[in-house]
């Protein structure tokens, strides 16, 4: 997705990447959030009783790990 859109985003990325840090911008994350949609057929963040936004790209894999059916 980063090479599609032209981004420069961190070559290494772990569960401790701060997203905010990791060179996706808010448009990024949006289709980024939106292609998970497209694959997996539910979007978590839409799910949520609390919003919750996650620091660290683990946070942001345990939001999907916890909406999975």
């Amino acid at each position: 997705m980063a090479a599609e859109y032209g981004w420069s985003v961190v070559s290494d990325f772990s569960d401790d990447t701060v997203l905010l840090e990791s060179g996706l911008d808010s448009l990024g994350f949006a289709i980024l959030v939106a292609r998970l949609e497209e694959e997996l057929q539910y979007d978590p963040f839409s799910m949520m009783d609390e919003p919750v936004y996650p620091r660290t790209l683990g946070e942001f894999v345990a939001v999907y790990e916890r909406y999975a059916s």
